[in-house]
């Protein structure tokens, strides 16, 4: 089974930057598709980024498009969100989850993946 655990969130002025990380401890986590998604206080959980299980294709959602990018080393058994220009409105909770579909075009639907961690934490002041 996977496991999936986030980490790297926490408290930045707006403006700033933070990079997401999600680690694996299974074994077929290379062969997945994983997505990041964030749910903030009070609204539904969003899609935000995707990456292929090669990671050579790769989605954004408009609002973080061109500040976010997803990547990954599957050396390592992990998945990465990096985040810049910051603003107050992605403080959220950030997930990220697996999807066994090698393609899926509802990517963007959290009820199509198959593994979620618990989440991190990300606060943005300002």
């Amino acid at each position: 089974q996977e496991q999936l655990v986030e980490s790297g969130g926490g408290l930045v002025q707006a403006g700033g930057s933070l990079r997401l990380s999600c680690a694996s401890s299974g074994r077929t986590f290379r062969s997945y598709a994983v997505g990041w998604f964030r749910q903030a206080p009070g609204k539904e959980r969003e899609f935000v980024a995707r990456i292929s299980w090669s990671g050579g294709t790769t989605y954004y959602a408009d609002s973080v498009k061109g500040r976010v990018t997803i990547s990954r080393d599957n050396a390592k058994n992990t998945v990465y969100l990096q985040m810049n220009s910051l603003k107050p409105e992605d403080t959220a909770v950030y997930y990220c989850a697996a999807d066994a579909q090698p393609y899926s075009a509802t990517y963007s639907v959290p009820r199509v993946y198959d593994y979620w961690g618990q989440g991190t934490q990300v606060t943005v002041s300002s």
